[in-house]
């Protein structure tokens, strides 16, 4: 790992010092120049702290400590709309578009899902029970690519409704962009929802399935309470704790934007910023996107944790 780091840092130091010519043009030979280039690379790993072991007390509080300040220094090749190289401007940037994107798409489907799937549950064997399952494994076994390839060709080229790339042709600064932003979103948010609730509704149903079985429901039914009330007051109250656990960790795991997808669509968010860090191995925005992704992740499953606790009283009591 060490050698890749002070890889990309060589690269850093070269692209910098390439992008001012009058540095090269004030050395008489090229032995000076690459003499100058080898010190600047040697004291910009010193500085990051890549000369000593990554174990070393120094090492890690100086890793915390930069961590915690978000400073994970700057890009070697790609930068921000404002032409930024810093790491954490080009987050920053990123990020709010896959929150819009996905999180949206998350509660969307989500919606869907338990209250399609409650519906099925209660009627086990119906056609629409039958329809949903059929759905759930239909729309997971195609590649989210391949999907979004045909709808792209559907409603962008054959109808021509929306437009085929994501990205907003006019710049963030306009006041138009939020609408145009919002305009781009459809295509690739229709796309998601309609792949992603078929799951989520199979999922909450085989909930309701086992928990309609349950000796409460039984009696609830004996009693003649109402069945819409028995599904949608108790039976979805009780399967409430894994519903939430799993909807909890996909916001988290949305985040990070499906890099598919967004390569796909061209959406400006953190997936297709992983993508283009990959393709040209730019190892800071790499980094800065994961220890942002995995502080996200940690937020995610405390609260999914309290929430747990909120559904499920014997987890409190416990």
């Amino acid at each position: 790992m060490d050698s890749i780091l002070k890889q990309g840092v060589v690269f850093q130091v070269r692209s910098e010092i390439t992008e001012n010519p009058k540095i090269s043009e004030s050395f008489s030979s090229v032995d000076e120049f690459e003499s100058f280039v080898q010190m600047q690379i040697e004291q910009r790993i010193k500085t990051l702290g890549l000369d000593e072991p990554w174990y070393s007390p120094q090492r890690i509080g100086l890793t915390m400590y930069k961590i915690l300040t978000l400073d994970f220094g700057r890009a070697t090749f790609l930068t921000s709309d404002s032409g930024s190289s810093d790491v954490k401007e080009i987050i920053l940037e990123k990020l709010p578009r896959t929150i819009l994107l996905f999180t949206t798409a998350t509660i969307i489907i989500s919606v869907i899902g338990i209250f399609l799937g409650a519906f099925s549950g209660s009627r086990v064997g119906s056609v629409i029970d039958r329809l949903t399952s059929s759905f759930a494994v239909i729309s997971s076994s195609f590649p989210v690519w391949w999907i979004g390839m045909l709808m792209i060709f559907l409603f962008s080229f054959v109808y021509q409704i929306f437009p085929a790339r994501a990205t907003p042709l006019i710049p963030s600064s306009d006041p138009n962009y939020i609408g145009s932003l919002l305009y781009h979103m459809t295509l690739p948010l229709i796309t998601i929802v309609m792949i992603g609730f078929g799951s989520w509704a199979y999922l909450v149903r085989n909930f309701i399935v086992g928990i309609m079985q349950e000796d409460f429901i039984i009696a609830k039914k004996t009693i003649g309470v109402d069945q819409k009330k028995i599904i949608y007051s108790h039976a979805l109250k009780n399967a409430a704790p894994p519903i939430v656990t799993i909807l909890a960790l996909s916001l988290s795991g949305s985040l990070g934007g499906a890099i598919i997808t967004e390569a796909v669509f061209d959406w400006p968010g953190m997936g297709r910023l992983y993508f283009e860090a990959i393709t040209v191995m730019d190892l800071p925005i790499i980094i800065g996107a994961t220890y942002i992704l995995t502080v996200f992740f940690l937020i995610s499953i405390f609260v999914a944790d309290l929430l747990y606790g909120y559904f499920d009283p014997r987890v409190r009591v416990g």
